[in-house]
């Protein structure tokens, strides 16, 4: 859901071929709002999301390699290698300050959002019958998304910050079908394990005192 005075700050920058950099605008004006850009339970709510993210990931990843076919199911550690493909670094562990831990999450997940924005085309176009798929892909970036809005309440309300650095991958637009199935499974791989690294650092520092 939208909240007061934030703007659709994670641009889906899938026409460039390279990795981009940009600045995350993430609520409107010279600074924050107030505690007016968050619900009461918003800590609780970011706790889940990454909770759910974390339970699924594995699931999701299955599924796409099942829908590519051959020889995505039985070369999947050569084809789905994610060495060759840019992830934002992400280099907090539990012992990292909280602020610290809040802007990695934030950097991380808007990568991840505009990605699965990516591969989700790529799928319409490659897939349109694997329901199944597409319906978690969508999912996975609402979820995703209703997390970046939550990580944007947390970073202004707690530490005032209303910019971040951001990057966003490689576009695949352009390539040819086989390019664009190696990139999602790449991708999702990668996803799979760094969102296992996130949520145990950041569970903790949203637990309930």
């Amino acid at each position: 859901s939208s909240r007061t005075g934030v703007v659709p700050f994670v641009a889906l920058l899938l026409l460039q071929r390279r990795p981009v950099a940009g600045r995350a605008l993430l609520v409107t004006g010279s600074g924050c709002p107030g505690h007016s850009l968050c619900r009461s339970n918003v800590q609780e709510q970011t706790r889940r999301q990454v909770a759910l993210l974390n339970a699924t990931a594995p699931d999701l990843f299955s599924l796409y390699l099942k829908c590519q076919g051959e020889p995505f199911s039985s070369e999947t550690d050569k084809l789905c290698n994610p060495g060759g493909v840019f992830f934002p670094p992400f280099r907090v562990n539990r012992t990292s300050e909280r602020k610290e831990v809040m802007v990695a999450m934030y950097k991380l997940f808007a990568f991840l959002n505009a990605s699965l924005g990516n591969i989700t085309r790529d799928q319409e176009e490659l897939n349109p019958t694997a329901k199944e798929l597409l319906d978690r892909l969508h999912n996975t970036t609402k979820t995703t998304r209703g997390l970046i809005s939550n990580l944007t309440c947390l970073l202004c309300k707690n530490y005032n910050i209303f910019q971040v650095d951001v990057s966003y991958g490689e576009s695949s637009k352009g390539k040819s079908a086989f390019k664009k199935k190696q990139q999602g499974c790449q991708v999702l791989r990668k996803y799979v394990q760094v969102i296992a690294q996130a949520a145990r650092v950041l569970l903790p520092h949203l637990s309930p005192p």
